[in-house]
């Protein structure tokens, strides 16, 4: 995604149409399902009218949530790395949680929506989307470099959440995946102060394990040595714009927030109707949210800042489970739903391979293609693995 260079007309104006023109857009559809939404959407729903409400609130909040892509892209490139990033990875991971706690306090039960959501982010984010970013990379440039240091350290991060999370629950006494309520607030408490002690490190005295290294002569292919360098200099931090951008990044995830609970109704109408898996529902909500955040990702890849490329898929699972687990788990206990956690044996072994596979993609200085194709194997395997049990 590219970001207007200083002296450009984003930078006078601050207000680039596109933006203008999503924001209108989705206030308006905002407006429309406020006055509207009550009856279109009141049980029993009609099947086309549930169709069409998908189609448009799913294009909606996609549309919305590339234009916080774009906002917090332009903060990326302002603030530098690792902050950029992390800034697109906690507004994207803030509105999944947003949707996931909006299925959660809808009319159906759905106890299983925090495990679903999470374990189809793995599998999309960690083999679907890093598989299409080495695939792509590795075959436009060979091997590509990145900070190892920092691959591991996400790593690690998921081995212990993810384990904390999903797998834990059921070795406990409840027998049924979940938590006991003392638990629940332990391990809350226990994941948020965790997640908070990393991103504190991640800004702080280990920043370095999280930025592109300089490029290796075998990363670079032919055509791209005939090109002429581009300019190393950082252009000076354009505080007003960093303002305007940061405003128009909170105004376009409130549509998505206020129209959460219309797109939970029909995500629940809609697989009880057809008689779909109940984890298609996570899975829903995974692609919702973050395909524009991998687009970015897979676009970084083949602009050869694969680093870029793992802070933007480790970090946002890392940041799924650290921001996801904990809200999930304090909505249940403050509303008296229940909470599942504990994933099946099939899903603990997807797990399993998933983090085993990423800990050899990312243990040494390099990586390819052949990586790429082995997680998107794994993903293949998720696909069949959903439908077909």
């Amino acid at each position: 995604m590219s970001v207007p260079t200083p002296g450009s007309s984003l930078l006078k104006t601050h207000l680039p149409a596109s933006t203008i023109s999503k924001l209108i857009v989705s206030w308006l559809v905002v407006a429309v399902f406020m006055v509207g939404g009550p009856t279109w959407l009141h049980a029993p729903i009609a099947p086309v009218v549930a169709v069409v409400c998908f189609v448009v609130i799913f294009a909606t909040i996609l549309l919305a949530a590339f234009g916080v892509v774009r906002e917090a892209d332009y903060l990326a490139h302002q603030l530098g790395e690792p902050y950029g990033t992390l800034i697109l990875t906690l507004a994207i991971v803030s509105i999944e949680v947003i949707l996931i706690a909006a299925v959660l306090l809808g009319p159906g039960e759905n106890p299983t929506i925090g495990r679903d959501s999470i374990f189809a982010v793995m599998m999309i984010i960690l083999n679907l989307v890093t598989g299409i970013c080495l695939l792509l990379g590795g075959r436009r440039y060979g091997e590509q470099d990145y900070n190892f240091q920092g691959a591991i350290a996400y790593v690690a991060m998921t081995l212990v959440l993810a384990g904390i999370g999903l797998i834990l629950p059921n070795t406990l006494s409840t027998g049924d995946g979940t938590f006991w309520p003392a638990q629940a607030v332990a391990f809350a408490i226990l994941t948020i102060i965790l997640y908070g002690a990393f991103l504190l490190m991640q800004t702080r005295g280990y920043s370095r394990f999280f930025v592109q290294p300089e490029l290796g002569s075998l990363t670079i292919p032919m055509r791209a040595r005939e090109m002429p360098p581009q300019a190393a200099e950082k252009p000076p931090v354009d505080l007003r714009g960093v303002i305007i951008h940061s405003v128009l990044l909170v105004a376009l995830m409130l549509p998505i927030v206020l129209l959460a609970h219309d797109l939970a109704l029909v995500i629940d109408f809609g697989i009880a109707a057809v008689g779909a898996p109940v984890a298609l529902g996570g899975v829903v909500i995974a692609i919702i949210v973050f395909t524009p955040e991998s687009i970015t990702a897979v676009k970084a890849a083949m602009q050869n800042q694969l680093q870029r490329s793992i802070n933007l898929c480790l970090g946002a699972f890392v940041s799924t489970v650290g921001l996801t687990v904990p809200a999930v788990l304090i909505v249940g206990l403050v509303t008296g739903k229940t909470v599942v956690m504990g994933v099946s044996p099939t899903e603990t072994v997807l797990l399993l391979l998933t983090i085993g596979l990423t800990t050899l993609t990312f243990l040494g200085q390099r990586a390819s293609a052949l990586h790429g194709a082995l997680h998107l194997t794994m993903f293949a395997v998720f696909g069949v693995l959903l439908f077909v049990t």
